[in-house]
């Protein structure tokens, strides 16, 4: 299938997904709840995208929907708040998550080679499961990286709804991180996508933004989570508790699942990584440490 005719079948796809959500918003039963509403039309539009990531055998479908549902739960909650929160606040988040879903969709459409290509860690999950192979494809790629994302967005979903509070320093602050964890996000893409086309057999990165940091693409999208989880509480600090568990989730899950297994693999398939290892942070951008050239040994 060529990669013009894969990109139709994903985008008819999240049509469907979306439309169905957008259905339950609109003519659904009232749950009295916007944030609840707002969960179950997210779980729908992943069941969809769920199914049509079976039908084509490739669960890379799921790929482009951390970036895609942000600003359409987002823009719900914004719209159907009474009386919602202060308006300058809302536009503010709004247009570092417009910022953000922008670029990272803009990223995956670039890279996208087709429905012949799979991410690696799919199906190294599905056959680890075994003939639980279809439980994990649902639970493990699809419905809990949503259910993560939504836990993330409840900082918006405070922010956009809480009236009352005026916009302040924390608001400035929040904006500031998450339009510089974009664009820190953006160098770091091109930097990587010119090193991918120019590398020679077993080059590593390590120039740039790359040189600071391992991953400061991670680093970038774990800024963008805090800012959101910066402007949930600069718009009502008592619910604290709903946005920073989004934000630590988000770190958990880089750290924890996505860091080790990216490193493993790049230890197993190129050597000299590990002299990257030893010299690059692993996270947080900063100098790369310095190493001493070692001096051949002296034979007497």
């Amino acid at each position: 299938m060529s990669r013009g005719a894969s990109f139709a079948r994903v985008v008819v796809a999240y049509l469907v997904a979306f439309g169905g959500a957008t259905l339950w918003l609109v003519a659904g039963p009232d749950t009295r709840w916007l944030w609840l509403d707002g969960l179950i039309a997210d779980l729908i539009a992943t069941l969809v995208v769920f199914a049509a990531s079976r039908l084509h055998h490739n669960s890379s479908c799921y790929d482009p929907y951390w970036s895609v549902l942000p600003p359409f739960l987002a823009g719900y909650w914004a719209l159907a708040a009474d009386p919602g929160g202060d308006g300058t606040r809302t536009a503010l988040v709004l247009v570092v998550i417009a910022v953000w879903a922008v670029r990272l969709t803009a990223n995956w459409a670039i890279s996208f080679p087709g429905l012949h290509h799979e991410d690696w860690r799919y199906p190294l999950l599905r056959e680890r499961a075994g003939r639980h192979e279809l439980a994990v494809d649902l639970m493990a790629i699809h419905v809990i990286p949503t259910l993560q994302v939504f836990l993330g967005l409840l900082p918006v979903y405070v922010a956009v709804t809480r009236p009352g509070r005026p916009v302040g320093w924390l608001d400035v602050l929040a904006f500031v991180v998450g339009i510089g964890a974009v664009l820190l996000e953006l160098v770091a893409d091109g930097q990587m996508r010119r090193f991918a086309r120019d590398r020679r057999p077993g080059e590593v990165m390590d120039r740039g933004l790359w040189g600071w940091s391992r991953h400061p693409n991670y680093f970038g999208e774990i800024s963008f989570w805090c800012a959101l989880a910066l402007f949930g509480i600069a718009a009502s600090p008592a619910d604290w508790w709903w946005c920073l568990p989004g934000a630590a989730a988000m770190v958990a899950l880089f750290l924890g699942a996505s860091i080790p297994m990216m490193e493993q693999r790049s230890l197993e398939r190129r050597p000299g990584y590990a002299d990257v290892v030893a010299r690059v942070p692993r996270l947080v951008p900063r100098p790369p440490r310095w190493q001493r050239p070692q001096r051949p040994a002296v034979r007497g």
